[in-house]
């Protein structure tokens, strides 16, 4: 009978040093592991608080210099932070099986092995890269996961398992949040920061995905679509929109006053109207976007989509008509690229509203007044433009009564 092999710590170690001197950037995670000898763990797997499980048989198999390639590919998975990314994708779709979460760990594998060796690292041969899946190079785990399923083809990798630290699901073999050595979420986050300073200290060391993760670290962008869609909200159903009084039903106050009825007070869904600058340095794909949550206000207001209106000039007719018609939203069109303008169409309405939204890159001029109504701003990257005449312009900003979202940016 063949005894088991005795867990190689040492070659372990060298491989470590051998991972972060080939990629000196990762060396702080690298060293963030703690290493743990499971028998029982397949290959090599991570979970969530950085602990990396390795079979004593993988280890004698493998040589050293594969051994590192495996380690930076394990390290990648805790820094982009593929098991919190695999929940919220699985609990957005409604994944639950074992089946799907394989398929979340092969498209994080391919987001980080496309670019993950060379340059000192070897490629492993069981490696899952893009072209394993038949899929592109250059993409996330997320765009990969709504390209390709699970098949016959697929059978090959199989077999993988990266552990929770890839996807999310705890195994039998992991120690989980009660176990020794586990990482707090403020270490890992410092571990995280202090990655990405490094590859941000050292612009051209890294890969084209390493540098676009370390950017986000670093300045997170905020979900301007969730930012603008609250901030109208609030505008929409903040107190007195949409208060009116009526002496339909006289109020309860009106007994304490003999002879006298008094109305009481009553809300009405409240009308907005939207105001579309469609310049050209307003991409349609901004502007496509931002146009997500017109429709949402149309909802909002109870699917009264009459209480809605877009005021839309004709040089995006292309974007915005088709999906006012989708939506059954009201469409007044025409005009120019003057702000102003957009506001006195809207507050000259029959129906005053009580909301108006801009959408705008804010190269226009602005009201000289407040108007008598909340007033929220999507405000699009600027693009500026020099002249001769005028080398210094800079485009006035929105008013201070306004409630600025910029759209795009991390900023509000």
């Amino acid at each position: 009978m063949t005894a088991a092999p005795v867990f190689d710590e040492n070659k372990i170690y060298a491989a470590r040093l051998f991972a972060a001197r080939a990629r000196p950037y990762l060396a702080t995670a690298l060293y963030a592991l703690h290493i743990v000898n499971s028998p029982r763990v397949p290959t090599m797997g991570v979970d969530r608080h950085w602990r990396c499980y390795l079979s004593p048989i993988f280890v004698a198999q493998r040589p050293v210099e594969e051994l590192a390639s495996i380690l930076v590919h394990e390290v990648s998975h805790l820094l982009r932070d593929h098991h919190g990314r695999s929940d919220r994708y699985a609990h957005a779709h409604g994944l639950t099986s074992r089946a799907d979460r394989l398929r979340m760990n092969l498209a994080a594998d391919a987001e980080i092995n496309d670019d993950a060796f060379g340059d000192g690292l070897q490629t492993p041969p069981d490696a899952v890269l893009p072209s394993t899946l038949g899929l592109p190079h250059g993409r996330l785990m997320e765009e990969y996961l709504g390209e390709f399923a699970l098949g016959p083809w697929t059978d090959a990798v199989a077999w993988l398992d990266c552990g929770s630290g890839a996807d999310g699901l705890r195994r039998e073999w992991e120690l989980g949040p009660e176990g020794a050595n586990g990482l707090s979420d403020e270490q890992r986050d410092a571990v995280r920061y202090r990655v990405a300073h490094s590859i941000i200290g050292q612009p051209g060391s890294a890969p084209r995905g390493w540098r676009r993760w370390a950017e986000e670290a670093v300045h997170p962008p905020q979900p301007w679509r969730a930012l603008l869609g609250a901030a109208i909200r609030s505008a929409t159903f903040s107190s007195g929109t949409g208060d009116n009084y009526t002496y339909r039903r006289p109020a309860r106050r009106s007994a304490a006053v003999p002879g006298a009825v008094l109305p009481s007070l009553r809300r009405t869904p409240p009308r907005v109207s939207v105001i579309v600058d469609t310049s050209g340095s307003v991409s349609d794909a901004d502007l496509g976007s931002a146009l997500l949550e017109v429709a949402a206000i149309a909802r909002a207001v109870g699917g009264r989509r009459d209480l809605v209106t877009v005021l839309s000039c004709d040089a995006a007719a292309r974007v915005v008509h088709p999906l006012c018609q989708a939506e059954d939203i009201p469409l007044v069109g025409g005009g120019g690229t003057d702000l102003r303008a957009g506001f006195e169409k809207a507050l000259r309405s029959r129906l005053r509203p009580d909301v108006v939204v801009v959408l705008t890159d804010g190269q226009s001029p602005w009201p000289s007044r407040r108007p008598g109504c909340r007033t929220v701003v999507g405000l699009f990257p600027r693009i500026v433009f020099r002249s001769e005449e005028n080398p210094d312009y800079v485009p006035d900003p929105p008013p201070e009564w306004t409630h600025v979202v910029e759209i795009g940016t991390s900023r509000t």
